[in-house]
């Protein structure tokens, strides 16, 4: 097969699915992992995909656009781990808290894992799944129920309903995009109601968010930054942005490249 008709393959399993993983396509193509990954590369350059971690990933541009969460997994999986890290250093034992639907709150729920006492609200049935433990007499997991969508959150009237009769001590909120003016955002109508009925449980709302989503804008806004308690990001959010955040939200923390273990968020805080 030529290399033209390797890259037009590539992007119609990434148009029909959204993206596509280096290893299945050295399957489905009969080819070496390098040369699967040059091909990546030579769309990537001419902008008809996205490189991610791992493999392509259709380009993101629309309002309307709901990538899936293996696409999402695959985006700044370093961030990710940095800023749950981070986040889920910010629970106490014991506490309530709800956790959203999205790849980097499931970041956030694997280094929940071994924290005791927690009850857990979440619409994720993948943050469910990871947290729930039947041995583990010490946490609850309640799953809310509802439609799921592209990006794997229950959403629609079944959440909302079981949202609204709930209170949490904190929200471990992720988002599609935040932007000064339009807040925070998602593609998907249905998802900011549920998004807006997590943010009315909660005493406390911390976004989960890397650099990538800064001044990306969704089909419909849920929240503005003045509702937000705390934002984590990473290091890659620039300085411009960090003075704009810091000056809406309740407090900005920025965290290290992930594996500087011993790292507290003593010096990563800018309060506004």
């Amino acid at each position: 097969m030529l290399a033209r008709q390797r890259q037009e393959l590539i992007i119609r399993e990434v148009d029909r699915t959204g993206g596509v993983r280096v290893s299945d396509l050295v399957h489905t193509l009969g080819v070496s992992d390098m040369t699967v990954r040059r091909d990546i590369e030579v769309l990537a350059a001419a902008g008809l995909v996205l490189k991610v971690h791992g493999g392509a990933a259709a380009v993101i541009g629309r309002s309307a656009e709901e990538p899936g969460f293996q696409v999402k997994s695959g985006l700044n999986p370093g961030p990710k781990s940095a800023i749950a890290r981070v986040a889920a250093g910010l629970i106490a034992p014991g506490s309530s808290i709800a956790i959203s639907a999205g790849t980097t709150t499931y970041a956030v729920a694997h280094e929940l894992v071994n924290v005791p006492n927690l009850t857990v609200v979440t619409n994720s049935p993948r943050v469910a799944d990871l947290l729930h433990t039947p041995q583990r007499e010490d946490q609850t997991v309640i799953l809310t129920g509802g439609v799921r969508t592209p990006s794997d959150a229950l959403v629609g009237p079944v959440a909302d309903a079981a949202l609204g009769s709930l209170h949490v001590d904190t929200l471990i909120l992720g988002v599609h995009g935040i932007d000064p003016v339009a807040g925070l955002t998602t593609p998907n109508l249905i998802e900011a109601a549920t998004n807006r009925a997590l943010i009315a449980s909660a005493r406390r709302v911390i976004v989960v968010a890397d650099h990538s989503k800064w001044r990306v804008i969704g089909l419909s806004t849920f929240a503005t930054l003045d509702q937000v308690d705390v934002l984590v990001t990473n290091a890659g959010l620039d300085a411009e942005a960090r003075r704009i955040v810091s000056d809406q939200v309740g407090q900005l923390i920025v965290a290290p490249p992930f594996g500087d273990a011993e790292d507290n968020t003593d010096g990563k805080v800018q309060s506004s």
